[in-house]
């Protein structure tokens, strides 16, 4: 499923084909299973029970309970991605149930031989992860109608109810609106190598209002959920009532379980994964910054970030499928687009270009105001509720996202260098 490497560089042109991205639904898995084969309904009787078996505490008894079971009779892709949904979901269940003050810090067998088995053969790490959380976690209730929320369901939830499927379903719409910018994106790349003017400014012109989109379908998670998130959609919060959110579950109840256990000081010393290592693994959480989309958009843009920044966002490149991860280091091998723009001369190009660079960095600053606005007025209210079923706020990641980032200032840092990429014509 996943291509091969010699593949990579045989076609002249970019093509979303060759890494497995749909034409329609961008790095979205297109229709994801929502059931895998009969032999492994002990791991889907508990994650279609999962939300009950955490808040209950019977959870780990469950996972102790359960039978080790073979992978070989996962067959194809799709089975594969939801059995890592499906493991990787009772597995931060699992470590996370008691909250961050009594995680388990080893995986029964029965559990983690399975998990790091369907990990290896995807390519992927053995903790939750954004392709797992958004990209594969989603139904349509009719597939005759659009993708909007009333006609999505998550199919593996955490407790949360209506606060956390929010939050995974406006992400999916994240990604969606991602489509046409990708699709801009081949077409530019392909241009430039052409060259055709043209196209390129057609394609970038494209680039932009996708952008556009991006910016304004990540608002719903503010303006309907009243959501402001930290260093990702994945480590989203409330900060105000609604029908939809609970301020108090979302910030007390979800988060915690995107948590991974990598610069996490809830779980310094890591998780051991038992039967597979004698050590324990460190692993980061499921953060936004494992979406493919904005490194495809850095990479073609040419911004460049500080190396902290950089350091961790190529860190997170490992967290992607590797077709996914290898679309973006095509990007980067192709001829540079700001080079081209600049000897070509031609100032339409140069407009296009710093328009997309502009709309990028207007998303980032839309980002970072939220998270500004939840650190100042959100934490104190949160810190001073007192719910008698509730856990407290979670305290170790409290101004860290939940990939291990110290958020404000990765996200500012990110902007910055998004503006700093804007073009100025020579002479």
């Amino acid at each position: 499923m996943e291509p091969q490497s010699q593949d990579l560089k045989t076609a002249p042109f970019l093509t979303l084909g060759r890494f497995h991205i749909s034409e329609d639904y961008g790095f979205l898995l297109p229709n994801p299973l929502k059931e895998l084969p009969d032999h492994y309904r002990p791991w889907m009787e508990i994650a279609n029970r999962l939300p009950h078996l955490i808040g209950s505490h019977q959870l780990r008894a469950q996972v102790n309970e359960m039978p080790l079971l073979n992978c070989q009779f996962l067959t194809g892709y799709r089975e594969q991605r939801l059995a890592h949904l499906v493991l990787t979901f009772i597995t931060m269940g699992y470590v996370w149930q008691d909250g961050e003050a009594q995680p388990k810090e080893v995986l029964p067998r029965t559990l983690a031989l399975p998990l790091v088995e369907v990990s290896r053969n995807l390519g992927l790490p053995p903790i939750l992860l954004h392709s797992d959380v958004v990209l594969a976690n989603w139904a349509t209730r009719n597939p005759g109608r659009p993708l909007e929320i009333r006609n999505l369901d998550p199919i593996v939830l955490f407790p949360g109810g209506e606060s956390l499927r929010g939050f995974i379903l406006v992400t999916v719409l994240v990604e969606k609106a991602a489509v046409p910018g990708i699709k801009a994106l081949v077409q530019a790349v392909n241009a430039v190598l052409l060259p055709s003017p043209d196209s390129l400014l057609q394609a970038l012109q494209q680039l932009r209002l996708s952008i556009q989109d991006i910016t304004r379908a990540l608002g719903q998670m503010h303006v309907v959920f009243w959501n402001l998130s930290l260093d990702s959609w994945t480590s989203t919060k409330a900060v105000l009532s609604t029908d939809y959110v609970d301020p108090d579950i979302f910030y007390a109840v979800i988060r915690i379980f995107f948590s991974g256990w990598k610069d996490n000081p809830a779980m310094p010393a890591g998780l051991l994964y038992e039967g597979v290592s004698k050590e324990p693994l460190h692993y980061s959480g499921a953060s936004a910054a494992q979406s493919t989309v904005l490194h495809a958009f850095d990479e073609f843009l040419g911004v460049r970030h500080s190396k902290e920044s950089a350091d961790f966002l190529h860190r997170m490149r490992d967290y992607m499928p590797p077709s996914h991860r290898a679309f973006i280091e095509e990007i980067h091998s192709a001829p540079s687009l700001r080079d081209h723009i600049l000897s070509s001369g031609n100032s339409q190009l140069l407009t296009a270009y710093n328009q997309c660079v502009e709309a990028l960095a207007a998303l980032r600053s839309y980002h970072l105001a939220m998270v500004t606005k939840y650190l100042i007025t959100a934490a104190p209210k949160a810190k001073g509720r007192k719910t008698s079923h509730l856990p407290g706020p979670p305290q170790a990641l409290e101004e860290r996202g939940t990939g291990g980032t110290a958020v404000v200032r990765f996200l500012k840092s990110v902007r910055d260098k998004t503006i700093e990429a804007i073009l100025h014509q020579s002479g």
